[in-house]
């Protein structure tokens, strides 16, 4: 850490980097996942107790996920890029279910489950610009923003909540630019909106075991939601 330090606070490392009309990289990075929840409200037969009730769903906790990509940049200006990073990513989510009179969540068979986790791994492909403040010595903070679509390259039909494969969404962040010698070292946090509904309702879900049905019954919509800590190696 001292030896990055100190190269940082040396003389100005490559100087003639940000005018190159394209460059490439790639990155590496640690996401947290979660979901948009909307509970559909509708009174589910409970086994505990042998009535209707209504239950809520919830993310609980956010597990880290990993992220890899690649990076390809054109300079429009002196301080705007066109950025396109396409990524792989793969996280997990835990759905926990509570019913309004506090009585144990039961599936049709009896079994006491509260929860379901749902794995997903999403290829996100997404068209970003990039403002860049003045660069000094070796440092230059930016802003970052964009959308893009996504594809679930991952869906489980043994699990009682299925996503589905396509999303669209928008994303905005903070970095900033670290020059070292060879390359630049861009750490960023974003954070990402999914507008879609990516909950696959029971009508199209044809795998749906007859005693899970209460899991995807509970939720009337699912979108993503997703914090990102990348390191871009440019």
């Amino acid at each position: 850490m001292l030896f990055l330090g100190a190269t940082l606070l040396h003389a100005q490392n490559n100087p003639y980097v940000d005018d190159k009309l394209l460059h490439f990289g790639f990155s590496l990075g640690m996401n947290f996942m979660t979901f948009g929840v909307t509970d559909s409200e509708e009174p589910l037969y409970s086994v505990a107790s042998d009535q209707k009730e209504v239950y809520h769903a919830r993310v609980s906790g956010l597990m880290p996920g990993f992220t890899v990509g690649f990076v390809s940049d054109l300079r429009m200006s002196r301080h705007l890029n066109l950025r396109f990073c396409p990524a792989l990513s793969f996280s997990q989510r835990t759905i926990t279910y509570k019913s309004e009179s506090g009585n144990p969540v039961q599936n049709q068979t009896g079994d006491q489950k509260n929860k379901v986790d749902i794995l997903s791994i999403p290829i996100a492909i997404p068209l970003y610009v990039k403002w860049s403040a003045e660069r000094e010595k070796n440092f230059r903070p930016y802003l970052i923003g964009g959308g893009g679509v996504e594809f679930n390259v991952y869906r489980d039909a043994e699990q009682p909540v299925m996503l589905k494969s396509f999303d669209y969404f928008v994303e905005v962040g903070v970095g900033c630019d670290l020059y070292f010698e060879w390359f630049k070292l861009c750490p960023q946090i974003t954070y990402k909106i999914g507008f879609g509904d990516i909950l696959t309702h029971m009508d199209e879900n044809i795998y749906l075991k007859p005693d899970e049905t209460f899991y995807t019954a509970a939720l009337r919509k699912l979108t993503s939601r997703m914090l990102c800590i990348t390191f871009n190696f440019e």
